[in-house]
């Protein structure tokens, strides 16, 4: 039934759902949405596709093959310290493992996964002068996962396979090797340091949880503080700062403007990134690359960033999820640009194909404002805190902030079993390798061509234009559907969609009637009448049907529009 007083939508009753509906996480909305679609694919012949979540349909397999071979070796090495029977051996012995473990990849060269093991191995004895048998009875006890994580914050040679993958893939300087900062000494280089101490977590949800925690902890951020978004930006942000326990007040760092051309370029205005000159922000969280415009921040940015730190703000601290920033060449983040300010959250789900694995590693230069400012903090603060920590040192006032992280995330009793495990922590270890040794980038550019495709294929059938842009990720693409409607349709059109429909009326109708679901991208606080589209998930011809339902279902609009006497528009892209 028509509604009286909107015409265009069906009823009142429709346009108050939609508008509880959007008090939801969008990630919760696509279940809905999910059901509706999967309801018009069994009636009709439209196949049914899944855009709205952010899983990878690759894998890497390499890695997952030196896992696996490795895992070979390791039970042989068990069974030759006992071999008890009915299926019971011992535990490795680390005395002549590095040669019994090369002389078992000599025997095994042709295996898949054989050169991947050797070059990581290699890896560590020559750039890091590791010692064969600690190496490979690390990666012996740490595939079997016969003991607790030692240390627990992560292996010792995980770290320095994982922190050599971090500078290659997230921007450090290219300092010589024999360079003093990478003995944590300022050289004068951008870089201060390239000292970074790893924390291996349960991916990167776990790393957004145990950071917020931490800081409360840690009375680095207090109920009511302020801290800054840079929006559009992944759900969790936006929530839980505002769940009870922590009730902070937030600011938004919005990327939404529209520019002279009358699109987006999903960048940060100066007055904007200005908002952080006031001392009363204590914390930014950004996203880079984006989620979900999927673009890098601009040198401007990192440099007005970083111009607001040295000149206006020099105790913000900045928490940093960088997890797509391998899907931009020459990405650069701000873990090197400010590596004082910042914590790093990186994980390998998505570049590796590897969500179920739940690898991710948490990043604090071993010259940091988080400590420091834990040493400034009140003498009561300081107490308290020393009675939180005094069960595990004799002198907790010099435990450091990461160290305090992995305690937390065990409730502090528990730290004598916290860590991640050990089997995830070698798989972690041969994805870092893996590119490291991958010196022609051959992985990397595979995967960007894939994305990049995919993205073409999306963009082409909507009729809409994507210019080229180097900044731009891919792995995800937000449309504003109020552009568009403006370019094509013009303002009149515009007028009457705002009147006469909620935003998430779009992906509502996308699902009943084409089978297509995206997430609405309103709830990332991105603008209101956009969408998000992961290109993750799907095979390029998907997307060339994905792009088409978007423009018919703006069409169809278009059509009610000319129907209750609307003006045509001259179409323009």
């Amino acid at each position: 039934m028509e509604c009286k007083e909107h015409t265009g939508c069906k009823s009142q009753d429709k346009r108050k759902f939609e508008r509880e509906l959007e008090k939801m996480s969008p990630f919760e909305i696509k279940n809905r949405l999910i059901e509706m679609a999967q309801e018009d694919a069994r009636k009709s012949s439209a196949t049914f596709l899944n855009a709205g979540r952010g899983n990878p349909n690759w894998i890497a397999t390499t890695p997952r093959e030196a896992f696996f071979l490795l895992g070979r070796w390791a039970l042989d090495e068990c069974r030759r310290t006992k071999d008890v029977g009915d299926g019971i051996a011992g535990i490795p012995s680390k005395e002549g493992i590095g040669e019994r473990f090369r002389l078992f990849l000599d025997n095994n060269r042709n295996a898949e996964g054989a050169d991947l093991l050797r070059g990581a191995f290699e890896y560590l004895i020559i750039n890091h002068n590791a010692d064969p048998n600690d190496v490979a009875h690390e990666w012996a006890e740490a595939v079997i996962g016969d003991q607790y994580p030692t240390p627990d914050r992560i292996l010792h040679y995980t770290e320095l396979l994982v922190r050599d993958y971090l500078a290659k893939e997230m921007g450090d300087c290219q300092c010589d090797d024999d360079c003093e900062c990478k003995e944590g000494k300022d050289c004068g280089c951008d870089c201060k340091s390239r000292v970074y101490d790893l924390f291996a977590v349960e991916g990167g949800t776990a790393a957004m949880c145990y950071a917020f925690d931490s800081l409360y902890e840690n009375r680095l951020l207090r109920k009511g503080d302020t801290i800054a978004l840079m929006t559009p930006v992944f759900t969790p942000y936006l929530e839980i700062p505002h769940l009870e326990r922590f009730g902070f007040n937030v600011i938004n760092i919005s990327a939404n403007k529209i520019e002279e051309d009358g699109l987006h370029y999903w960048q940060y205005p100066d007055e904007e990134i200005d908002k952080l000159r006031d001392t009363d922000v204590k914390l930014l969280c950004v996203v880079n690359p984006s989620n979900p415009p999927s673009y890098t921040l601009s040198e401007h940015t990192l440099d007005r960033i970083a111009d607001v730190v040295h000149k206006d703000n020099h105790d913000l601290m900045i928490v940093t999820d960088d997890v797509y920033g391998t899907f931009v060449p020459e990405f650069k983040s701000l873990m090197y640009r400010l590596p004082h300010n910042t914590m790093t959250v990186y994980s390998f789900s998505k570049y590796f194909g590897a969500t179920g694995w739940r690898l991710a590693v948490i990043a604090l230069n071993q010259l940091n404002i988080f400590d420091a400012l834990i040493e400034h903090l009140c003498d009561k603060n300081k107490k308290a805190l020393n009675n939180r920590y005094g069960s595990l040192t004799l002198e907790p006032e010099k435990m450091k902030f990461i160290d305090r992280m992995v305690a937390d995330s065990r409730m502090v009793a528990l730290n004598h079993t916290a860590g991640l495990s050990t089997p995830q922590q070698m798989q972690m270890s041969l994805f870092a390798a893996y590119s490291l040794l991958d010196r022609e980038n051959v992985y990397k550019t595979r995967m960007q061509t894939i994305i990049n495709n995919r993205l073409d294929a999306l963009w082409k059938t909507t009729g809409f234009t994507l210019k080229p842009d180097p900044l731009r990720a891919g792995y995800y693409s937000e449309m504003d559907i109020m552009v568009w409607a403006k370019r094509i349709y013009g303002d009149e059109f515009c007028e009457f969609l705002a009147k006469n429909y909620e935003p998430l009326d779009f992906v509502i109708r996308l699902a009943n009637e084409t089978a297509v679901v995206l997430l609405n991208g309103d709830g990332f606080a991105g603008p209101d009448w956009s969408v998000r589209i992961s290109l993750a998930n799907l095979d390029r011809k998907s997307y060339l049907k994905i792009g088409t339902a978007i423009r018919t279902i703006l069409n169809e609009y278009h059509d009610e529009f000319r129907g209750k006497g609307g003006q045509a528009h001259c179409a323009t892209k």
